[in-house]
């Protein structure tokens, strides 16, 4: 079977087992998802769903986690892992937000990029969550599947990207 036309089953077989897949992460709005998405790394997903829930009830908009020192952000989001420089990195793109964007999360993937914390995926997971923007998050699990699917040669997940979007075109 061509490549083509197993990218072609796959996003068949996909799409029924998981027509409107949600987002595991429990946010309010672009901000709040963005900071979940950050806290995410190297934590599972209910872990953050642990901790945002009070890190957003004191600072729930981008002007308030500003505000907040590195010490107290730390303290509510402690048991993620990398929390320390998760922390500064929240508080940082919380204030560039506000700086540099009037307080909005920016819609575009350059910009959101340049935020502190945020990768590629996270941009990409923002993107398409928020925005409702075409993105393809690529991490290491879609990685070994593509690989396993013979989708992608690549030894990156940047190349595994360029590869999937080559057989999975936005509708």
């Amino acid at each position: 079977m061509k490549r083509a036309e197993k990218a072609r089953r796959i996003g068949e077989i996909l799409d029924q087992l998981y027509p409107m897949p949600a987002i595991p992460l429990h946010h309010g709005d672009a901000f709040q998802l963005l900071v979940a998405v950050v806290l995410s790394a190297q934590t599972t997903d209910a872990q953050v769903n642990r901790v945002t829930p009070a890190l957003f009830r004191r600072a729930p908009t981008p002007e308030k986690l500003a505000a907040m020192t590195e010490t107290d952000i730390l303290r509510l989001i402690r048991s993620c892992g990398l929390a320390p420089s998760k922390a500064r990195n929240i508080r940082r793109l919380a204030q560039a937000i506000v700086e540099q964007h009037g307080g909005e999360v920016p819609a575009d993937m350059d910009a959101l990029e340049e935020l502190p914390g945020v990768g590629h995926k996270t941009a990409s997971v923002v993107m398409n969550q928020a925005f409702g923007r075409p993105a393809f998050p690529v991490d290491t699990h879609i990685h070994r599947l593509a690989a396993r699917w013979r989708l992608s040669k690549a030894k990156d997940v940047k190349q595994t990207e360029r590869d999937l979007k080559k057989l999975w075109r936005p509708k």
